[in-house]
């Protein structure tokens, strides 16, 4: 039995933009958290907390996006043909987050809060169009055999308007819990509040997502619902409320690490539940992995190399975020 290529790509992409959702995701998540601490010092600590890493973590979009491209061709050119101007969006936003990002700490008090405003609303238009990419590839793309076929605004439609306030919240519940990590003193004590309210928020739109995903795709409901498929997605839900269940139950003492992993578990059961949403399609909802794949030969030549990459990009990811554990304090930080 030969290798199964285009398995082995699907999931290394799956991979590549789940760590991209993690970490770029809470990195987001405290753009967006912005308007609820008014304090300019305390903002400087919640920027410092990922001062170091913060450009490292969209290492993943880059993987994903040329690995979508060496892997599955098709998927690349009817992907950003159907979602342009939603992605030139959010690259909108990821540029004028990064901008504010370096230009905030050296700015004047005068224009600080210019490049405050900027960094959060860079922060949700990035997250906010994500979402909305991401509704939209649930809801289908318009194809006529390997063509696309839609019109430039098919994204622009409740399901994946809704899809991209939902990516808004879970990228703040994502940074609100980072920052109980790595914040102390009245800070943290904001966050811990904050995090009471958006873990109800993050129930109610997962609730939401579920039960408007199976009733608008008769073909999702299939394979949510028959059997075997069942038993296979019964874990997800309950996963999800065990997370809910022990955030809730970290803050009423006094937390560090384990909102956040519980976070991380409760982001990671719904991105699983998209996987088998889709699954085996890459470009809903009729052309799989298999139809869309490069030849062989390109695949293989191609994973050599990823095979190579990625454990490095692991190990300085996993070295940088090492040197900089720990606590951050007012007046300390990597700036």
């Amino acid at each position: 039995m030969g290798i199964n290529l285009p398995v082995i790509w699907a999931a290394l992409i799956f991979f590549g933009v789940m760590m991209y959702v993690i970490m770029d995701g809470f990195d987001l998540g405290i753009g967006i958290l912005f308007p609820f601490v008014g304090d300019r010092h305390d903002r400087d600590v919640m920027m410092n907390t990922v001062a170091p890493v913060w450009d490292g973590n969209e290492t993943w979009l880059v993987l994903g996006g040329a690995a979508l491209l060496g892997a599955f061709p098709l998927a690349y050119s009817v992907l950003l043909s159907a979602f342009y101007l939603p992605l030139m969006f959010m690259l909108m936003g990821l540029i004028f987050r990064g901008v504010a990002f370096e230009f905030r700490f050296k700015a004047s008090d005068r224009s600080r809060p210019y490049w405050d405003a900027a960094f959060t609303w860079g922060s949700v238009l990035a997250a906010f169009f994500q979402g909305v990419t991401l509704g939209a590839y649930i809801d289908g793309i318009a194809m006529e055999g390997a063509t696309f076929t839609g019109g430039a605004l098919d994204w622009l439609a409740p399901f994946p308007v809704f899809c991209g306030v939902g990516v808004v919240i879970t990228y703040a519940f994502l940074g609100v819990t980072w920052l109980i990590m790595k914040t102390e003193g009245r800070l943290q004590w904001t966050m811990l509040r904050v995090t009471n309210v958006l873990t109800g928020v993050m129930l109610a739109m997962v609730a939401a997502v579920s039960v408007w995903t199976p009733l608008t795709h008769p073909e999702i409901a299939q394979r949510w619902f028959a059997l075997p498929n069942l038993f296979f997605f019964l874990p997800v839900p309950l996963l999800v409320l065990f997370s809910a269940f022990g955030i809730y139950r970290s803050l009423r003492k006094h937390p560090n690490v384990s909102p956040f992993l519980y976070a991380l578990l409760m982001i990671f059961m719904g991105y699983t539940g998209l996987a088998i949403s889709i699954w085996p399609n890459i470009i809903p909802p009729s052309i799989s992995i298999f139809d869309a794949s490069s030849p062989p030969q390109s695949q293989g030549f191609a994973l050599v190399g990823t095979l190579f990459i990625v454990p490095i990009i692991l190990a300085y990811t996993s070295w940088s975020y090492y040197v900089f554990r720990g606590k951050v304090k007012r007046g300390e930080g990597y700036h």
